[in-house]
Parts: structure tokens; C-alpha cells; sequence
């Protein structure tokens, strides 16, 4: 959060110089359509060149007025480029060989500091600390035909800001995320025909509602695919409300890949659906992960996000180490499951347990996978988890131009999510791509527990089994105890039997509490406090070495 502050504080005292119009320059809410954007609708007519009239590209937009291009000619330029003017569209002549290259010393490569309507088009942002372009408090955004390498935070990032589109781009080697649109609602957003690959997650969203679509994207070799999430950490939660539909997911989850300690902990997913309120996974290709396809579940922070409402439908999802449709618990209900290709659940038979239409089991899920994964994050907090560094990731081949380049026309991004809206019904499952094949068999797993990572899996055991075998206790030493007293009525040991067998932990409970028990009253309270005291200090111990706390 610390980051995020920084930019709020200097885009708060740069973004002044941004809030009047140049003379000539009709940057009223009235001239975009959208009164709450404040960028021209229409381009100024005015170009500046990047460098043959000036020698950098931040010496250009200081120099520009409201709807003004500024077209960048090959080169690498090793600067931060800090826009805070609304309207300004900075375009590359050359996609791969406009290079801003931030040496790993500058934070970002191009950041928008509450400026609307800011397109940035047609180039590359590599070796950042933080982000290769960023957006932060923008109304009217566009991120076009953009290459992001090897940067230390997220590679194309929208944060506090809507209407916009992140489109035609490529994302790799960031320990958060490839891209991330977050603390929006409504964002008015969309990620489309993008790839995101040898990042923590392939997409990240924290508290980000929609109307937001992840449309016709490649999500492959990451530590998860997509990751829509609810968390403390940022404004607006829950994320409610968004799509992810027609993506190709695959091979994510296999170890070689930058991460943080939350991309550590949900890796080996295909997507990982985590505490969001009505999401809806459609019509994706997903394969060959050695967790889930499609992970559900719940989010804990300061707050406890439990998936509510979330639909899973028509996707074909293959090649999962522990389940092709996983809902994890505890907690959530209304989630459903129907028409999708699979091979096996977690819990099994899930879409006849949770359909969408129909009656529907509400605690239908397992524990076994959040165990695992609470074993990652004590394994990270240990430093059993390799060391990966984001400036090491490969590089990608030339990615494809803008059509038209430097002559493309210029369009500030004003009302864009109304010209950007997928219609679901156009999207299709991706066809499976030549020269892959599902290759990920089911793994070795018990009761939901993956032992892929053997310290995360025992770990994740040991967290699973406890609770159950001290349940388990309570309730044998209690009935065995009524079997064995003859102080006791048969009626009334027959009723705390029913008790204790029918209401789960509350009757065993109850009996040692009100059943006037033989056994000494010390040994009923150690029996009660010291192992769920034993379970609890397990869990706190767990948290404050994985970081959390």
C-alpha cells in the first residue's frame, strides 16, 4: 500500500497543473459526452515528436496541451514518463522498437496520474521496480498494442479508475500480476486479445465490480491463470459482478515464475475464483494445471470473502492434478456448476450437488485445497519457495503492430467501455491451439490435498486432519463415557447420544458442559480449549510465519 500512497501524493500536487484547459481547448465535461471525464472527445490536430522536436518523451507531454498526440520514433528511452494531462494520446511509430527501459532503478515506465482520457499506444515499458504502464485515478483509459517486460509489480495496471479497455497486449515476468484492474465500481472496463504469461497471475483484480470482462485472452505460465479477488487492502470490496468468458488458460502453475506470497500460496490454478460475489466463468478453454481448472473459494484478510453467487458454465476444463471444478470451503453458498466439459470435481458430482437451476446443496464443498494452501503460505513464510527473479524471465518474439501506426487515427479514450462491451453471446470456446494437448494426468491427492509441494501438502494435512480428529475424539470419549454411567437414565443417554451424533460440535459440547459428566471438570475443559487452543496457536503460528499477520 505503501507504493500506492506515494502515487496518490504526488498525483495529487501534479495533477493541479492538469485540471484547466489550454487556450483554444474545450476540455469541459460538456465536450467529451461524459461529465465526469475530463478530456476532449476529439484529438487537437497538433503532433509532437518524439525526438525530433523534443528530445524526450516527458518533455513532450509537459509541453502538451489537452488532446495533443505525442508519436515516439524508435529508440530506447530511459526515463519515467508522468502524464497528468487530460486527453493525451502517446503512441510508438514501432511497437518493439519504441523501448521505455527502466534500467531497474525508476519506479514506472509510463504512469497517469489522475489524467482522463489518456491513450498509450504502440510500444514497450521493461526492467520497471513497480509497473510498466499504470494508470491511477483515471476516468477514460486505453491501453492498446502494449509490451510489458520484466517489471517488479504488475506489467499494464489500472487502480481507481473506469471506462476504460486493455487490448491486442502482452504481459510477462511480474511478481504480481501480468495485468490488474482494481478498487473499481462500476469499472466500466475490459481485458481483451491479450497474453499474460511468467507472471504470479496472468490477471489480478482486487475489488474490482463490474460491468469488468476478461474476453478472448491467453493466460499460460503463470503461478495461476486469472485471479479475481476480494480483499482489505484496497477500497470497494467485495468484486461483484464480472465476467470471465472465451479465454484460452492453460499450463499455469509449475514453479518458474516470479511471485509474492499470496501468487505462491494459489498457484497450480487455472482460475482461482477467490471470496468474489457473482462471477460468471464461461466459455473458457482451461488445461493442464496441477491444482484446479476452476478454483471457487473463500478469501481471508483483515475481513473473511466467501464466494457468493459465483456461476460456472460451459467452460471445458482438462488435465487438473486435483480437479477439473473445485469448490472450497468453508464458507459460500448459491455458487453453481453446470454444462461443463470435465473429467472429476472436488467435491464429487458438484454439478448435480450445485446446479443453477434446481435444488442446490449450499455447503457443498471441501477443505482439503484451502488446507493446501495455507501450507503455501507457511512454506513461503519459511522460504522453502525458490528464488525467482522477475528481470530473468525470457524475453517475447516481435509482438504485432498497431494497424496504421503513426497514422492510425487519433481517439482519446472518452466513452470507451460503450464502444468496447462484449456481447457474451458472440464468444466462443477458443479452439485448442496446434501443438498442445492435454498432458497434466490427475495427481497424487488425499481428501482434496495436493501433495504437489510436499511441505505446502503436509502442512495443509496436518491443518485439515487436526479439527476432525478432535472432533473426533470429543464425540468418542463422550459417548463412551454415557455407554458407561449408571447414574444415567437409558432415555436420557439415548437423547445426548442423538445429540452429539446429530448436531455437529454443538451437542458434544453441550454434554460436557450440561451433561454432568464423571470425568473432572479440568480434564473437560483441557479436553475442549487445549486442543482447539493447539489448533488455533497451529494457525496463528502459520500466519504470522507466512507473513500475514
Amino acid at each position: 500500500m505503501s507504493k500506492r500512497l506515494l502515487f496518490f501524493a504526488a498525483g495529487a500536487m501534479l495533477a493541479l497543473s492538469a485540471c484547466a484547459p489550454a487556450p483554444g481547448v474545450d476540455a469541459s465535461p460538456a465536450a467529451t459526452g461524459d461529465p465526469t471525464n475530463r478530456a476532449p472527445a476529439q484529438w487537437s490536430g497538433v503532433t509532437r515528436n518524439v525526438p525530433a522536436e523534443f528530445p524526450t518523451i516527458q518533455s513532450a507531454v509537459d509541453a502538451a496541451d489537452p488532446g495533443d498526440l505525442i508519436l515516439v520514433d524508435r529508440g530506447v528511452y530511459k526515463e519515467t514518463v508522468t502524464v497528468t494531462t487530460h486527453g493525451l494520446t502517446i503512441r510508438g511509430v514501432d511497437r518493439n522498437d519504441v523501448i521505455i527501459d527502466g534500467e531497474l532503478e525508476r519506479f514506472n515506465g509510463v504512469e497517469v496520474l489522475f489524467a482522463d482520457g489518456v491513450v498509450v499506444e504502440n510500444m514497450t515499458s521493461m526492467n520497471n521496480r513497480i509497473n510498466g504502464f499504470f494508470w491511477n485515478g483515471s476516468r477514460g483509459f486505453r491501453g492498446s498494442y502494449l509490451t510489458a517486460v520484466n517489471n517488479g509489480d504488475y506489467g499494464i495496471y489500472a487502480f481507481d479508475s473506469g471506462d476504460g479497455v486493455f487490448e491486442h497486449s502482452y504481459a510477462s515476468g511480474s511478481p504480481d500480476a501480468s495485468y490488474y484492474i482494481g478498487q473499481c465500481d462500476p469499472c466500466d472496463a475490459v481485458l481483451r486479445d491479450s497474453i499474460g504469461e511468467f507472471s504470479g497471475l496472468g490477471y489480478s483484480g482486487s475489488n474490482a465490480s463490474g460491468p469488468l470482462y476478461l474476453i478472448n485472452n491467453v493466460f499460460r505460465h503463470n503461478g495461476t491463470g486469472a485471479a479475481p479477488n476480494s480483499l482489505d487492502g484496497e477500497l470497494l470490496p467485495p468484486t461483484v459482478d464480472m465476467v470471465v468468458a472465451g479465454n484460452l488458460i492453460h499450463d499455469n502453475g509449475y514453479g518458474v515464475f516470479p511471485h509474492k506470497s499470496a501468487q505462491w500460496a494459489i498457484q497450480g490454478n487455472g482460475v482461482a475464483i477467490a471470496g468474489t460475489q457473482g462471477t460468471l466463468v464461461t466459455k473458457n478453454r482451461i488445461f493442464n494445471h496441477p491444482n484446479a481448472g476452476i478454483w471457487v473459494g473463500t478469501n481471508i484478510d483483515a475481513n473473511v470473502y466467501m464466494p457468493i453467487e459465483n456461476v460456472i458454465e460451459g467452460n471445458i476444463v482438462e488435465g487438473s492434478g486435483l480437479a477439473d471444478l473445485n469448490l472450497s470451503g468453508p464458507g459460500g453458498y448459491g455458487n453453481c456448476f453446470v454444462d461443463n466439459e470435465h473429467s472429476h470435481t472436488m467435491p464429487a458430482l458438484l454439478e448435480q450437488k450445485s446446479p443453477c437451476e434446481g435444488l442446490r446443496l449450499q455447503a457443498n464443498w471441501e477443505i482439503g485445497s484451502f488446507a493446501t494452501l495455507f501450507g503455501r503460505v507457511v512454506e513461503r513464510g519459511l522460504g522453502l519457495n525458490p528464488d525467482i527473479f522477475y528481470w530473468d524471465m525470457p524475453h517475447p518474439s516481435p509482438q504485432p503492430q498497431m494497424p496504421g501506426g503513426a497514422d492510425a487515427p487519433v481517439v482519446p479514450a472518452v466513452n470507451v467501455f460503450a464502444s468496447v462491451e462484449p456481447d457474451l453471446d458472440t464468444v466462443e470456446i477458443p479452439p485448442m491451439p496446434a501443438g498442445l494437448e492435454v498432458t497434466q494426468g490427475k495427481g497424487f491427492n488425499l481428501m482434496g490435498i495436493t501433495f504437489a509441494s510436499t511441505i505446502g501438502g503436509i502442512l495443509g494435512l496436518y491443518g485439515y486432519l487436526l479439527p476432525l480428529v478432535l472432533y473426533a475424539a470429543w464425540v468418542a470419549i463422550a459417548v463412551w463415557e454415557i455407554v458407561k454411567r449408571d447414574d444415567m437414565a437409558k432415555g436420557a443417554g439415548i437423547v445426548w447420544i442423538l445429540a452429539i451424533l446429530v448436531i455437529p460440535f454443538l451437542g458434544v459440547i453441550a454434554y460436557y458442559i450440561f451433561g454432568k459428566s464423571h470425568i473432572a471438570a479440568a480434564y473437560r475443559w483441557a479436553l475442549l480449549a487445549g486442543g482447539l487452543g493447539a489448533y488455533l496457536l497451529f494457525l496463528a503460528a502459520g500466519l504470522v510465519v507466512g507473513g500475514v499477520i
